[in-house]
């Protein structure tokens, strides 16, 4: 369909964005060759996900000052994949309370969206495989990011159906957990890719690595804040791995799973952990760009790109086992209200100044008017910020319930003693705080007194 155009040129259809790229180049591609770029996103998902156990042990075990793996392989570099021989040779132990076909569906159900969600991730430039020009990406879609979120997203029926088919209450607490958590930290992840969006006038990510060539969206700082938080909470990983939490439900949704079965959420977990690096990477960090400095610039042709994008990568990947190795978990309450009081709020607010900058960058000519007006704003929030009223009042009620702590806290003197019992033989010692107290018993406030 063509669309009439006052200068003699085709027009742009009224509904497509200033960045889509050109997707057309994504259906040609002989049908060996897809199948080919398919199977190398699965090895390399599964050859990450080898890699970042062995790492992740190798890594926090120097933060610890341990050894780490060191038997299988060179230096101990096998150790994931005998532990992965290891669990498929395991007894595959089914509960007898458990709905048997959910059961066993619930694991492929985690992990399949963490396979699908990686389809549409650019690897790198177009390059020539075997005398075809390709671009090392699986997929691209309009709506490529969208597609991700949904894909991750599914992975949550697989937590919630395992729990829910054990039969039993702590992998039914740990579902319940998985969902409310992944249903928050994705609101929140949701609104820092709008900030994205609005940036690169596309939702595809070949077309927002292409708007990344001058600048990267790391500038978009409070975006890349939010994400960074929210993809640790979407991957329950430490220190938000409350669905798993050992100390109060043993292991999570999967306690009553074991041998290949419970590989398949270890594989589900480390995939999205992959996952949501590399969408990192792609939306905040250039992707397989090199970094925009003029050195770097000519190393972005041919296969050298990838080699950037997987160092990105891993450098994602440590800052997951760096946080394991150094927070602690937090409490199910504290993790919820950070989500939804401070992410959220914070996301909409960032979301509105994004916005706002880019109708006043793209419609605005004199500019003095709200230059004024931000300036006056400023002073205001400034004027706030000394003057600070909440905060006094909110200090002194604080220090108004630490007063009526300390003055109720239990002590000695108000524990109701027994009476005295009397006794025809001896008299008994006296019970109880005062003066005649033995000297074995310490008296509250006083000096230590040894028998």
């Amino acid at each position: 369909m063509s669309y009439p155009s006052s200068f003699g040129a085709p027009a742009v259809p009224p509904l497509a964005a200033a960045g889509d790229p050109d997707l057309s180049v994504f259906g040609g591609d002989p049908l060996w060759l897809i199948l080919l770029k398919a199977v190398a996103v699965f090895a390399f998902l599964l050859l990450m996900t080898l890699f970042a156990i062995v790492f992740e042990r190798k890594v926090v075990a120097r933060m610890q000052q341990r050894v780490g793996p060191n038997r299988h392989g060179p230096k101990g570099w096998l150790q994931s994949l005998a532990d992965g021989v290891k669990l498929m040779l395991k007894e595959d132990i089914i509960p007898v309370l458990a709905d048997r076909p959910v059961f066993i569906l619930a694991p492929v159900v985690s992990a399949i969206p963490a396979f699908l969600a990686f389809s549409v991730i650019p690897f790198g430039p177009e390059v020539s495989i075997f005398g075809h020009h390709t671009a090392l990406q699986l997929a691209d879609l309009p709506v490529a990011v969208l597609f991700v979120l949904s894909a991750s997203s599914l992975g949550v029926y697989g937590l919630i159906l395992s729990g829910w088919a054990s039969g039993s209450t702590y992998p039914l607490l740990g579902s319940l957990r998985s969902a409310a958590q992944i249903i928050s930290y994705e609101v929140a992840m949701g609104l820092s890719f709008v900030a994205v969006f609005l940036n690169s006038g596309t939702l595809s990510t070949s077309g927002i690595i292409a708007g990344q060539r001058h600048w990267w969206n790391v500038v978009l700082v409070p975006s890349f804040i939010i994400y960074c938080i929210a993809m640790v909470g979407e991957t329950n990983r430490t220190p938000f791995d409350l669905p798993e939490a050992e100390g109060e439900l043993v292991g999570g949704f999967h306690t009553e799973y074991s041998s290949i079965k419970f590989a398949f959420f270890f594989l589900a977990e480390y995939i999205n952990t992959v996952t949501v690096s590399a969408v990192a990477t792609t939306l905040f960090l250039g992707g397989w760009q090199p970094p925009p400095i003029p050195y770097f610039s000519h190393f972005d042709t041919g296969w050298f790109p990838v080699i950037w994008f997987v160092l990105k990568l891993l450098a994602f990947l440590f800052l997951f086992i760096w946080l394991r190795g150094t927070l602690p978990r937090l409490r199910y309450d504290q993790f919820m209200a950070f989500g939804w009081k401070v992410l959220i709020p914070v996301g909409l607010v960032w979301l509105l100044a994004v916005a706002t900058f880019k109708v006043y960058r793209e419609n605005v000519t004199d500019r003095t008017p709200w230059l004024i007006g931000f300036g006056i704003a400023v002073g205001i929030l400034l004027i706030i910020t000394l003057v600070d009223p909440g905060a006094r009042k909110h200090a002194e009620r604080l220090e108004a319930a630490e007063r009526e702590r300390t003055r109720n806290a239990p002590s000695l003197d108000r524990i109701p003693w027994p009476p005295p019992q009397p006794s025809s033989k001896s008299p008994s010692p006296p019970y109880g705080p005062g003066p005649n107290r033995p000297s074995s018993v310490i008296v509250a406030g006083g000096p230590r007194q040894e028998s």
